[in-house]
């Protein structure tokens, strides 16, 4: 009678434990979809019916004019299909900030072209990003106060990809084609960032900062920098092009550290490698200007500055294999076209740039126009510059065969050069993949609570000592190599 007890006991337990490990675990996301015929007539609609985790598909056939509105929900996936849906504020906006103001935590926004933000303080942005991480794929932000303007705080983390900027800024110099806010990380790559109205193509606050293989350019604008890290940061610069148009609003190129060092931005290396820089400013001008605040040498390599101007005042600057006198021979200047010309002569001069601060920074991609990129393939010596010799005109984009919306995601495109790791949190397996140990006692979100009714079911069905620790993927995070 006794035995019969205990397992009726037991018996017991077992539902009541699998009762609450299905209610544990997180509800399977929906897909929304927004359009005509869909099951929304506009995003915003969509936005208020979502839940945590759901993706919500824009169809380009849409008109969404007007539809301004507050995300709040977390770990959204906002996305354009067939073809790239336009919201243009077209003289709203919400809550005096912008046409989608962000307080949502590990939002993903896709394929998306934002235009016409403006707000009575002249700061009106096309994403105001206020939670925590914010992931922008394959968008076209253009016409707006800013296009990007952040202020999530120093965790958070930004990846800005496959990505177009063009003609932002009130033209007061305060608002500008993106503007990074005091956040953990950001990560700008694969990008083109163009002819802002008065303020910088790219502006970072920022405690770490990866500005890798994109197009900077001024063009017929008046942008005044072309990249300004004004609080330092560990920042590493690689492989972009950036050209200053000759009716530009400053004479220098990149600042960093020029109002000063604070708090949330401890690192002070700036690393500057392969880039091809482009001075169309007939009076001159300079190239990397560093705040007097700034102890620790810049490290300069193989970067072709071309054009009137200095390349830094900072005479403590460690500059290798650089190549600053002459002509280096690109294919077509004035075509923004800057691949090596037969005869150049950066073809083979360039030098292994090795490690900065523990970040490879030997360029494996190169930037491919309109916003893409490619893999970088040195048959000899590395060149100097942002291309390798003999890159096909195909293969940069030049003759018109790039395509931002077809840029590969970033997922599949995890390379020692590119900024993954978390910036809190858990622990990355060989895939790229974020992952939590979670102990008996954890609570950190559905994982710590599924780890432990897992053990305590183990231990009453088995009688056995349950492990000690058990891996628990991040929700929504890992996935095994075959999807």
């Amino acid at each position: 009678m006794m035995g019969r007890k205990v397992s009726v006991a037991r018996a017991a337990l077992f539902s009541a434990m699998l009762v609450a490990l299905s209610t544990s675990l997180p509800a399977r996301a929906a897909t929304l979809t927004v359009g005509p015929g869909k099951m929304y007539a506009k995003p915003c609609a969509a936005v208020a019916a979502a839940s945590d985790g759901d993706a919500i598909e824009i169809d380009a056939a849409g008109i969404y004019d007007g539809d301004v509105c507050a995300i709040a929900k977390n770990r959204l996936t906002l996305r354009g299909v067939n073809g790239r849906p336009k919201i243009d504020a077209a003289g709203r906006n919400y809550g005096g900030k912008g046409i989608w103001v962000i307080s949502g935590s590990d939002t993903t926004v896709e394929n998306i072209e934002f235009s016409g933000a403006a707000v009575p303080d002249k700061n009106g942005a096309g994403i105001r990003q206020e939670g925590s991480n914010l992931t922008v794929r394959s968008c076209f932000f253009h016409d707006n106060e800013n296009g990007i303007l952040t202020g999530g705080g120093t965790t958070t983390e930004v990846i800005v990809e496959y990505s177009e900027f063009s003609a932002n800024g009130n033209g007061d110099g305060f608002s500008h084609n993106m503007y990074i806010g005091h956040e953990g990380r950001f990560t700008l790559r694969y990008s083109y960032s163009r002819a802002a109205k008065v303020g910088h193509l790219v502006k970072s606050r920022a405690a770490e900062n990866y500005i890798l293989y994109n197009r900077l350019s001024g063009e017929d604008g008046t942008a005044s920098y072309e990249l300004d890290l004004p609080n330092a940061g560990t920042s590493y610069v690689i492989g972009n092009l950036i050209e200053q148009s000759n009716t530009t609003q400053n004479a220098t190129f990149v600042t960093y550290g020029v109002e000063g060092t604070t708090a949330e931005n401890p690192g002070h290396t700036l690393f500057v490698v392969n880039n091809t820089f482009v001075n169309d400013r007939t009076a001159g001008g300079t190239f990397i200007a560093v705040g007097g605040a700034i102890t620790t040498p810049v490290v300069i390599v193989n970067n072709i500055f071309f054009g009137a101007g200095t390349i830094t005042a900072q005479t403590a600057a460690i500059q290798t294999t650089n190549f600053s006198q002459g002509d280096p021979k690109l294919v077509d200047r004035v075509g923004f076209d800057y691949r090596l010309a037969p005869g150049s002569p950066c073809i083979d001069a360039g030098s292994d740039p090795g490690m900065g601060a523990g970040f490879a920074l030997l360029p494996l991609r190169h930037y491919v126009h309109p916003a893409n990129a490619a893999d970088r393939v040195a048959a000899f010596a590395i060149d100097i510059g942002a291309y390798e010799f003999g890159t096909s005109a195909g293969d940069a984009g030049v003759d018109g065969s790039g395509d931002a919306a077809s840029g590969d995601a970033a997922s599949n495109d995890v390379t020692p050069n590119d900024a993954t790791t978390p910036i809190t949190g858990g622990q990355s397996d060989a895939d790229g993949c974020t992952c939590r140990v979670a102990s008996f006692g954890a609570t950190e979100g559905n994982g710590g609570h599924v780890s432990l009714l897992l053990a305590a079911l183990l231990f009453a069905v088995r009688r056995r000592r349950a492990p000690r620790y058990l891996h628990v993927a991040t929700p929504g995070v890992c996935a095994s190599p075959n999807g």
